[in-house]
């Protein structure tokens, strides 16, 4: 899916995206790169939940490494689970490992974050904890 800008046929680049708040809303920003119209999407809820649970990406795809916006989802998710959270570019390279062994190794890079001091998994980091594990 994308945002296409009616005067120009442009697909939106994305420009903020905002993290799921209490009440489960998730907001996000879209411009035009060539006449600057903007859009705006607001979830609900129920919406938010829906898109996490089908692992659907919202926004740019395979282009510039990755959706920012999926990584906004996915680092709100884990904070509710008690996770940390992930900066895009880390979350972009957890999505290169193989699905099957994805959740512990991201449970490995998390315990490693946590004894190291870390509150927030960025690139840097991961490189640490390879280096760590020899991986």
């Amino acid at each position: 899916m994308k945002f296409l800008c009616l005067a120009c046929d442009e697909p939106m680049k994305l420009t903020e995206a905002v993290p799921p708040d209490e009440s489960g809303s998730l907001a996000a920003t879209f411009r035009c790169p060539r006449c600057g119209a903007g859009v705006a999407m607001l979830t609900n809820a129920h919406e938010t939940d829906v898109v996490q649970s089908l692992g659907v990406r919202i926004g740019p795809s395979g282009k510039g490494g990755g959706c920012p916006f999926t990584g906004v989802v996915r680092e709100a998710q884990a904070a509710r689970e008690g996770g940390l959270a992930w900066t895009a570019g880390a979350l972009a390279r957890l999505d290169r490992i193989p699905e099957m062994v994805r959740p512990m190794a991201r449970q490995g890079i998390e315990q490693f974050a946590r004894s190291a001091g870390h509150e927030l998994v960025d690139e840097s980091v991961l490189e640490q904890a390879r280096t760590g594990m020899r991986m």
